[in-house]
C-alpha cells in the first residue's frame, strides 16, 4: 500500500517530473498523470493512499475547476490544489467555493509549494482519522453490534431497523438496563442524522425546574442567576437525535412543551418573546405503561399519541435467556481489554446460574456482575459460583428452575418463581420469607419441598 501519496496531474512533462523530485525529496510518494482521464484512473485506484492532488487548470481533456468535483468524488478525504501558468482571481474564488485546498500560481517558490502541500496533507491525514473515529463509533452504536439471535431480541430489531431510516418518532419500551438507550443510538445511526448530534437525556435526573432549563435553555434575566443566554438540549441536538430516557417521569407541564416541538419543531425559551426554530428527531424510552399512564390522566393522551407513532419494546434479559452466553462471552472480552488481562473463563456451573438467574437488572447488571468478577477473579483461574456476587450463590443454593420453556406462564410456575425471588431476597431467611409471604413457616416449608427449592 502507498503512504503519503501525492497525484500530480499535468501535462508538462518536465514540470510534473520537476514537482515530483521535490515532493520526494520531502518524503512523499509520488504519483503522476498526464491528463485529466489517466488521473482520475490514478486517483480512484488509490484513493485510500492519496492525500494530495496537484493538479493543473488547463489540462488536454479538462478543465482544472471543472475536474474539481471529480476528483472529489473519487478520493472524498484528499485534497485537491490547482495549477495554473496564468492564475486569475475569478478562477481562484471559483476553485475555493468548489473546495480546492488552494490555488497557486506556477513558477512560485519550491518552498512554499512544499508548505501548502504539507499542510493539504495534514487536513487529509486529520479527515480521515476524524472518518476512521466516526466509523468505529457507527459501529459500536450499530444493530450489528447488538449480541443475540433470540426471537425477542431479532422482532425489536426488524421493528426498529424498518423506523430508523425515517424522521418518525419512536417509544422504547422494556425494563431498566434492557438496553433502550443502545436502540437509540442505532436507531441514529441508521439514519440520514447520522453525522448530527445525538443528544441523551435521562428525565428522572432533573428537578422540574432544572429538566426545563436543560432542555428548553433560558434567555439572560430570565430569573434570579441566569446571567447570560443558555442554549438547551433540544436546541444542542438541532439537525440530529434527542433521546429522552424515562420520559414517563416528565412533569404535566413540561409535557405540554415537548408536545409543541413534536407538532411545530419550536419553543419558547424562558424568559423570550420569539419561539427557538428546531429540526429534531425525538427517541423516548419508558420502563412504564405509558398508554395505562394516560387512561389515568397521569400522562397527557395526546403526548402519548404523538410519542407512539412507532413502538418498539426491548426484551428484558429474562426473556431472551438463549442471547446470555454469547453476552458473557463479549462483555469478558471487552473487559480483558480493559483490563489488559487474558479473557476469563467461565465454569459449566456459573454460566449455568447466569443463565437461570432472573437478572431484575437485566442486561447492565449482567454486565456489572461480569466487570466485578473479571476485576476479583484471579489470573489463570476460571470464574466460579464462590466467584459470583452473593445473591447468585444464594440462588445456586436454592436451585435454580430446571429446562422449564421460558414462555411457560402457569399459575405454579409463577408461584414457584416468586417464593424463589423472596427466599433470594431473604438470603434464605424463612421466618422473614414467610411473613413477606403471607403465609406460614410450615406452610413455606411444604412449598419448598413441592418445587425443589
Amino acid at each position: 500500500m502507498l503512504a503519503n501519496t501525492v497525484l500530480i496531474v499535468d501535462d508538462e512533462t518536465e514540470l510534473r517530473h520537476l514537482l515530483a523530485r521535490v515532493l520526494e525529496l520531502e518524503g512523499y510518494t509520488v504519483l503522476q498523470a498526464p491528463d485529466a482521464r489517466r488521473g482520475l484512473e490514478a486517483l480512484r485506484e488509490h484513493s485510500d493512499e492519496v492525500l494530495v492532488v496537484l493538479s493543473d487548470v488547463k489540462l488536454p481533456d479538462g478543465h482544472g475547476v471543472d475536474l474539481l468535483p471529480r476528483y472529489r468524488a473519487a478520493a472524498p478525504l484528499a485534497e485537491v490544489i490547482l495549477l495554473t501558468a496564468y492564475g486569475t482571481v475569478p478562477d481562484g474564488v471559483q476553485a475555493m467555493k468548489l473546495g480546492a485546498f488552494d490555488y497557486l500560481t506556477k513558477g512560485d517558490s519550491d518552498d512554499q509549494l512544499v508548505v501548502v502541500v504539507g499542510r493539504a496533507a495534514e487536513r487529509s491525514r486529520l479527515q480521515r482519522r476524524v472518518a476512521e473515529l466516526e466509523k468505529r463509533v457507527g459501529l459500536q452504536h450499530s444493530f450489528a453490534s447488538m449480541i443475540g439471535r433470540s426471537a425477542a431480541l431479532l422482532q425489536a430489531k426488524a421493528v426498529a431497523e424498518q423506523v430508523a431510516p425515517t424522521d418518525a418518532t419512536v417509544l422504547l419500551e422494556g425494563p431498566t438496563g434492557s438496553g433502550k438507550e443502545l436502540f437509540a443510538q442505532a436507531i441514529h445511526q441508521a439514519s440520514s442524522r447520522r453525522s448530527r448530534p445525538f443528544v441523551a437525556v435521562n428525565c428522572s435526573a432533573f428537578s422540574r425546574e432544572l429538566l426545563e432549563s436543560e432542555l428548553f435553555g433560558y434567555r439572560k434575566g430570565a430569573f434570579t442567576g441566569a446571567q447570560g443566554d443558555k442554549k438547551g438540549l433540544i436546541e444542542e441536538a438541532n439537525g440530529g437525535t434527542l433521546f429522552l430516557d424515562e420520559i414517563g417521569e416528565l412533569e404535566l407541564g413540561l409535557q405540554a412543551k415537548l408536545l409543541r416541538v413534536l407538532e411545530g419543531q419550536e419553543f419558547i425559551k424562558t424568559g423570550d418573546t420569539k419561539p427557538t426554530r428546531v429540526n429534531v428527531r425525538l427517541v423516548a424510552a419508558t420502563n412504564r405503561n405509558l398508554r395505562q399512564e394516560a387512561e389515568q390522566g397521569h400522562f397527557r393522551a395526546d403526548l402519548y399519541y404523538r410519542l407512539s407513532v412507532v413502538v418498539v419494546t426491548v426484551p428484558a434479559l429474562n426473556a431472551r435467556r438463549a442471547d446470555i452466553p454469547a453476552l458473557v462471552e463479549s462483555f469478558l472480552l471487552q473487559f480483558s481489554a480493559k483490563l489488559r488481562k487474558h479473557p476469563l473463563t467461565v465454569t459449566d456451573e456459573a454460566l449455568r446460574v447466569l443463565q437461570h438467574y432472573p437478572w431484575p437488572g437485566n442486561v447492565r447488571e449482567l454486565k456489572n456482575v461480569l466487570e466485578r468478577a473479571s476485576i476479583l477473579t484471579p489470573p489463570d483461574q476460571p470464574l466460579t459460583v464462590d466467584g459470583l456476587p452473593l445473591e447468585l450463590q444464594m440462588f445456586s443454593l436454592v436451585g435454580h428452575p430446571a429446562s422449564t420453556p421460558d414462555g411457560e406462564r402457569s399459575l405454579r410456575r409463577m408461584e414457584r418463581d416468586h417464593i424463589q425471588r423472596i427466599l433470594l431476597e431473604t438470603a434464605g431467611n424463612k421466618t422473614e420469607a414467610a411473613r413477606q409471604l403471607g403465609i406460614g413457616v410450615t406452610t413455606l416449608y411444604r412449598k419448598i419441598q413441592e418445587y425443589g427449592l
